[in-house]
């Protein structure tokens, strides 16, 4: 993956080149077409996702509780609550993705303390949705 791809994501906001090229390495570019499911909900936790291109829907139980667009990411909650995934993602557009393993998105909380800040945070509200 290119480290241009991350720029521009607010996740990153704030990472030096050097640093976003050392996140990039860690992604793979995956590109889905619409309709495809990326998680679903009671699924255990293997990815990271952050849009690159693309919109998608998140369901909970059946019902779209909220769309997702570039620059935002999902898959998080599971990963950092040990748990299994709490909704179903589905790409509403073709989408292109950075995709990471549990082990790079541990590697990127450890390492960019303000990213796993921002992760964190992000958690905590969409648990309290």
């Amino acid at each position: 993956m290119d480290a241009a791809e991350l720029r521009g994501v607010p996740l990153f906001d704030g990472l030096a080149k050097k640093e976003l090229e050392r996140v990039a390495q860690w992604a793979d570019v995956v590109e889905v077409p619409a309709g495809y499911h990326l998680l679903n909900q009671g699924s255990l936790p293997h990815e990271f996702f952050v849009i690159l291109e693309g919109t998608a829907d998140v369901e909970r139980l059946g019902e779209r509780i909220a769309g997702l667009g570039p620059g935002d990411f999902f898959g998080e909650i599971a990963l950092v609550e040990d748990d299994r995934r709490t909704a179903t993602v589905v790409s509403a557009t073709p989408m292109k993705l950075a995709v990471m393993t549990t082990r790079e998105f541990d590697s990127i909380r450890h390492d960019f303390p303000a990213v796993g800040e921002r992760i964190d945070a992000a958690v905590q509200a969409r648990l309290q949705r």
